[in-house]
């Protein structure tokens, strides 16, 4: 008897559910049922604008077209992200500034790229050095050619995009491409199974116009209230507020004040006293937030704050006013509970440096499309290996977000200070920065093949945040093979920079072409 399940309901549209529905209806549309059903009543966050570069390859694989998504839903090219003021509180100056761009360092894995940046040119921050993407953003210019094709590259690259119309995108092309059954309904109550094998399972969500959505699989993306993985089965959150303080943020959309204004070619994360200011350029206008903790800062100094950054960065002075969102800093225990996986805000939130929460959203749908099929009988199996993983990957944003803070230099306030207080540094990073300091991190101090962040990541924070290793000299054989990396580097930035187009030119092109 072939048991496998056949039913699938989302919970939930935005952007985590509509990407859940449409991978999982463009990979196993032949084999699945899927339903999503959301609430009107229920609004969005709808500021989760930034992505990795693992998007291009998610919406290649749903079978979204690239320019109409990019004329669609406002898209931008993201290069990775700036870190202003950071390191010394500083973030008027220009030596207080570093990248963490998405392309690998020029020989990554087969040179001493490290030493031999220290023993050479050790007054260029590290990221110029070993990437052309530095120089690339600098100029303003976009990470393609007009010619490059749909979803490839000339520098790596991901994007920013209005959320809220991203989600509509995606549902439209879910439901009349890919056959996912879109219920807009009010889900009233939830129901398991009472008795048998599947006893306390999901059974059904009871709506009030379409009467009992049943499925084999539910998958919570109810945001924040995590209806079904929270409220249902009471899966408590692991707080991380004690090592991750910011637990809320402002949030504003504000015109540019003249519509050919430059175009940002990545995230902009600009600290203050009490936390830091995002900034995203869409094509025809800026996202800007203001992160914070409660417990080092009032709404109102919040709320100076940003008003304070916007001024500085030239926005017009009639503006809407900000919205407040709050959060509980953390990840729950546990993702799937029985028949019921979280995937989204409901499976946990920590703050939106470097966009991990849409990435996390991208490797869960992924994951779940990778074990499927699957029966009943092997789901609890498939959940424990599940939890494991995940639960590791949340570890590793939260270590990789805290060496963000960890290294900073600031005095200015207790919130900095707590920071570089070790005591509020996970174990793993506690563990790990003595040895850094003896040796760049390594392949090896991330032990998995699917590692959220790779070594080289934390190579361009530690070093963008003024972190120096003892490195020992090199034999001039492989101090010779990492200058010819370098030199590889500055000859692409030599290449690209007059070679490709600016950001808006090439964003304005794909609009028009597209229309």
């Amino acid at each position: 008897m072939d048991d496998r399940i056949r039913d699938v309901v989302v919970l939930g549209g935005g952007s985590a559910g509509w990407l859940v529905a449409g991978l999982l209806a463009a990979e196993h549309g032949d084999s699945l049922r899927i339903t999503l059903v959301e609430s009107t009543d229920v609004p969005t966050i709808g500021v989760g604008e930034g992505t990795w570069p693992s998007m291009r390859d998610t919406l290649r694989r749903i079978g979204l077209s690239e320019p109409e998504f990019i004329r669609r839903c406002q898209v931008s090219f993201k290069q990775g992200s700036r870190f202003d003021g950071w390191a010394r509180g500083a973030a008027g100056d220009a030596g207080d500034r570093y990248y963490h761009p998405f392309m690998l360092p020029a020989g990554w894995g087969e040179a001493d790229l490290v030493p031999a940046w220290l023993a050479t040119q050790p007054d260029r921050p590290f990221a110029d050095v070993v990437s052309p993407s530095v120089q690339v953003c600098e100029a303003g210019c976009a990470p393609k050619q007009v010619q490059t094709p749909a979803y490839g590259a000339v520098a790596n690259y991901a994007y920013h995009f209005d959320a809220g119309l991203f989600g509509e995108m995606l549902r439209e092309h879910a439901v009349r491409q890919l056959g996912v059954r879109h219920v807009v309904d009010h889900v009233d109550a939830v129901l398991s199974h009472d008795h048998g094998e599947r006893a306390g399972d999901l059974a059904a969500l009871r709506t009030r116009a379409h009467g009992d959505l049943a499925a084999d699989l539910f998958i919570d993306c109810s945001g924040l209230r995590a209806r079904l993985i929270g409220e249902h089965f009471g899966v408590p959150l692991k707080s991380e507020r004690e090592v991750l303080f910011n637990d809320a943020a402002l949030a504003v959309q504000v015109p540019y004040a003249r519509p050919d204004a430059p175009l940002a070619t990545c995230t902009i994360a600009t600290a203050w006293a009490q936390g830091w200011c995002w900034d995203i350029g869409l094509p025809h206008r800026r996202g800007v937030g203001c992160v914070f903790s409660r417990a080092h800062a009032s709404e109102d100094e919040a709320q100076a704050a940003l008003q304070a950054y916007l001024d500085a960065t030239g926005a017009p002075a009639e503006r809407p006013t900000p919205r407040l969102i709050r959060y509980d800093p953390g990840y729950r225990r546990q993702f799937w509970v029985r028949n019921c996986l979280a995937i989204g805000l409901s499976s946990g939130f920590i703050e939106p440096l470097e966009a991990s929460a849409l990435a996390l959203v991208e490797l869960a749908a992924q994951r779940l499309c990778d074990e499927l099929p699957m029966t009943p009988a092997s789901m609890a199996a498939v959940a424990r290996r599940y939890n494991d993983d995940f639960a590791y990957r949340w570890a590793r944003v939260i270590d990789f977000l805290k060496l963000h803070y960890a290294l900073t230099q600031r005095d200015d306030s207790a919130y900095w200070r707590a920071h570089r207080d070790p005591t509020t540094w996970p174990q793993r990073l506690r563990e790990l920065l003595p040895q850094w300091r003896l040796r760049p991190p390594a392949r090896h101090d991330f032990g998995r093949i699917d590692e959220v962040f790779p070594a080289a990541s934390y190579q361009y924070v530690l070093y963008g945040m003024g972190f120096r290793p003892d490195t020992q000299p090199l034999p001039d054989a492989k101090l010779a093979a990492a200058r010819a990396c370098f030199d590889d580097a500055a000859r692409q930035a030599r290449r690209f920079v007059p070679g490709l187009p600016g950001h808006r030119a090439l964003i304005d092109h794909i609009q028009r072409a597209a229309s």
